[in-house]
């Protein structure tokens, strides 16, 4: 006798089910079949036996209540209150959070167990088991009335080939993770109307491509994982852009290259993810920014992660493409987990206006706006440069002469330094390297001044913008960080 498996890893099989000309059995991968003997086989346990094997005590010498010694290498461990949260734990009835990962689980067990032992269970990890179908998923959680999150990731699950017949199974569940499990997206919404208040649902790694827009599922879900799944593209992304309450989108690794919100023109917003607040796009092929253009479409967009792709590991360096998406996205308050501060926002759009000036200028841009009318390409490349001149005005002839990087002299701004709070001291004016520090420009006055240095506050106004003073507030950035220019005016408190 022998027994026809399917490895989750293909690699430890030699054969797709088929043996001299006679196929026994199926397999997802041609690889992956290989027939054992019965004693090899470990067929698991069910959901009570794993919970009593790896929460219940065992009744022993350590119920008089002392604490029992551990000893780690050759050298005894006094545990104090070990035994208590122990005991705590085996108490089943009490148990809300449980972790059965890698714990040969394979089916529910007795009918109405689970419930009778341990009815309070709100978060469950049953990943890494031995489950093969999503009914015997249904008969443990149809008893877990109260359950909140279930992790079901690397169990490869047979789903149900029509709707599942008991469709409040999960009334309270919140989180749902399916990593690794094979399920396809016409399985997703065939069991989708069980789920009715679920908030996340994690789909990694399961080459998942999405066939249909969900109708009267999924309306509740605010985090979609979508990561690993390479079938994936951008008309498919269509399917999923009017789930009302969609907030965090996380597709990385899945190769995609572009995206396009057709109902929407050159700066205004798309009716498509109305809720979207963060996504996340790491390892893909992004390689244009126009990518990144078409996300300030998003109307409710705040927060982008996008690492490692060819657009940010490019030739123009890591600060100078954070600069530019932090222009190119107004509303976006975070970038790759890091906030973006108002004077960040402000240098950054401030860089990028006058990186581009020439280009506006030779496509029909102009100081006088009257005569200001960039043509559609340029538009079209930067579609909020427009907005950034109201906001700023428009950049000056002196601002977009080419610059000589290597030579100091054309790195040196002509400062103005006042001292608003010592009436007795005169204006000066200083050349200073816009590459040099705030901490060394402290550093310098002090010496100047005879101030120490802690007591030192900067600040500078600039005549583009009067009546607003920026405060330069971080010792490690330089000057150019902060747009500081020449004829601005350094002031200087203590």
């Amino acid at each position: 006798l022998w027994l026809g498996v399917e490895w989750d890893n293909p690699a430890r099989g030699k054969h797709d089910g088929s043996h001299e000309g006679i196929v026994y059995f199926k397999c997802r991968h041609p690889t992956g079949g290989s027939f054992v003997r019965p004693n090899k086989v470990n067929f698991g346990v069910d959901f009570l036996t794993a919970v009593n094997n790896r929460y219940v005590l065992e009744d022993g010498p350590e119920e008089d209540g002392k604490e029992q010694p551990v000893t780690i290498g050759n050298k005894p461990v006094e545990t104090i209150g070990f035994d208590s949260v122990v005991k705590q734990q085996s108490q089943l009835s009490k148990l809300q959070e449980i972790s059965l990962r890698n714990c040969v689980v394979s089916c529910a067990g007795d009918k109405g167990a689970i419930a009778k032992a341990c009815p309070n269970i709100r978060r469950v990890d049953l990943s890494r088991n031995l489950l093969s179908s999503w009914d015997e998923v249904l008969s443990i959680a149809d008893q877990l009335k109260h359950l909140e999150v279930l992790n079901l990731s690397e169990n490869k699950l047979r789903f149900p080939s029509g709707s599942p017949s008991l469709a409040g199974t999960f009334p309270a569940l919140k989180v749902l993770v399916l990593n690794r499990t094979g399920i396809t997206w016409a399985e997703v919404l065939r069991c989708a109307p069980g789920w009715p208040v679920l908030e996340e649902l994690y789909l990694k790694s399961n080459d998942i491509s999405i066939s249909e827009r969900p109708a009267d599922v999924l309306q509740t879900v605010k985090l979609l994982d979508l990561s690993s799944n390479p079938l994936i593209d951008e008309n498919q992304l269509f399917l999923i852009a009017y789930l009302p309450r969609l907030e965090q989108l996380i597709l990385s690794d899945v190769g995609i290259s572009s995206i396009h919100f057709p109902d929407a023109g050159t700066g205004c917003k798309t009716s498509m993810f109305p809720s979207l607040q963060y996504l996340v796009v790491n390892d893909n092929q992004i390689s244009q920014w126009s990518f990144i253009n078409e996300l300030d479409k998003l109307q409710s967009l705040r927060a982008l992660s996008c690492v490692r792709n060819p657009l940010t590991e490019g030739g123009s360096g890591p600060q100078t493409t954070r600069q530019f998406i932090i222009a190119k996205i107004g509303q976006l308050k975070t970038l790759n987990k890091c906030e973006i501060l108002p004077e960040e926002r402000r240098g950054a759009e401030l860089d990028y206006r006058k990186a581009f000036g020439n280009e506006w200028k030779k496509a029909g841009g102009h100081q006088d706006p009257d005569k200001n009318r960039p043509n559609e390409e340029f538009l079209a490349a930067h579609p909020r440069y427009q907005s950034l001149c109201l906001k700023y005005g428009a950049p000056e002839d002196g601002e977009l002469k080419t610059r000589q990087p290597f030579l100091l002299k054309n790195q040196l701004l002509t400062l103005k330094i006042k001292y608003p709070n010592q009436v007795d001291q005169k204006v000066t004016e200083k050349q200073l390297p816009d590459s040099m520090t705030i901490q060394k420009v402290k550093g310098l006055l002090s010496r100047l001044l005879k101030v120490p240095v802690s007591e030192l506050l900067l600040s500078y106004e600039s005549p583009k913008m009067p009546g607003r003073e920026i405060e330069l507030e971080n010792d490690q950035q330089s000057l150019q960080f902060y747009s500081v220019e020449n004829g601005d005016y350094l002031l200087v408190r203590w």
